[in-house]
């Protein structure tokens, strides 16, 4: 599936509950769409939560 394909399917999604359940349930999708995408990329190995977690406290390493 490619990216394209994805994001189309995300922007339905978001669309079909906004139409049906309004703005506020809309908000609530997306943010469990933006967890699960988290959840998913530490469980394949791709997201490091270390130096995510350092990059949000200000801490760099070079």
């Amino acid at each position: 599936m490619t990216t394209s394909s994805k994001g189309m399917i995300i922007g339905a999604v978001l669309a079909i509950s906004a139409v049906t359940f309004g703005f506020w349930a809309m908000i609530l999708v997306a943010v469990a769409i933006v967890i699960g995408w988290g959840v998913g990329r530490v469980v394949e190995g791709k997201l490091d939560l270390k130096g995510l977690t350092d990059t949000l406290r200000g801490r760099r390493s070079s």
